[in-house]
């Protein structure tokens, strides 16, 4: 009875996760499960000397539920060690839909990057100064389609009001305040993360809507470049 009870949960376990389909044009030795691999976003380019292993495709089962970024990026790179591969490029990004898989859905080459110093940078830049000489930040702001498309809120930065959060909107916002601050909303409940500003970085905040007693609640999140630049990119405003 209890090899039953396993079987299911195994069964279980792996309907739930996310599909993964890799192809291979070459292998190198299998990386160590602890080296990281980088990850290059869609609007970055590849280094010259980059080798192409392959490409792996990770996305919905059709019952998977732990699917959202960070999922998917690691799994991709469980592929791209698996191969000997030490970066990734992101080719594509689908991220979740209201009336369709609730999953990220994600399309990446598997590269083998052998200049250790190019590698350095690229670690180096995935939270870099992009223009030095800008006096102000850029804080990108979204909001996928998703549950409560009635519902907005206005979104502050410390006491002022940026802009207001609407179903798939996103904006694009010089902050001309250096130092620690907040980003908040409110509905029936509150939302808040902190944020050190700094002239010449960019920042992305991805924003949701949560279920609530009356109103949905906001949901506030402060992503890395990477996924935020292949979320930010995916929606298509009119």
């Amino acid at each position: 009875m209890k090899q039953v009870l396993l079987g299911i949960v195994a069964v279980t376990m792996v309907a739930c996760a996310p599909k993964v389909r890799t192809t291979l044009a070459k292998t190198y030795p299998t990386l160590d499960f602890k080296q990281e691999v980088t990850v290059i976003g869609i609007s970055e380019e590849v280094p010259q000397d980059a080798i192409v292993i392959g490409s792996v495709k990770v996305g919905d089962s059709g019952f998977s539920t732990n699917c959202g970024w960070d999922v998917v990026i690691e799994k991709a790179k469980m592929e791209a060690r698996k191969a000997g591969g030490n970066a990734l490029k992101i080719t594509e990004h689908k991220p979740p839909k209201l009336m369709g898989s609730s999953c990220d859905k994600i399309t990446a080459t598997i590269l083998k990057i052998q200049d250790v110093e190019v590698l350095k940078l690229l670690e180096e830049n995935e939270d870099p100064i992009v223009d030095s000489t800008w006096n102000y930040a850029k804080l990108y702001v979204y909001r996928p389609r998703g549950i409560g498309p009635l519902v907005g809120y206005d979104l502050y930065l410390g006491d002022s009001v940026i802009c207001r959060v609407k179903n798939k909107s996103k904006y694009e916002i010089n902050i001309t305040k250096r130092g620690y601050n907040s980003l908040w909303a409110k509905t029936e409940a509150k939302s808040e993360v902190p944020i050190d500003i700094q002239f010449g970085r960019e920042y992305y905040l991805k924003c949701t809507v949560v279920v609530g007693v009356m109103v949905g609640h906001p949901k506030l999140q402060l992503v890395d470049r990477t996924q935020g630049k292949a979320d930010y990119d995916s929606i298509k405003t009119k």
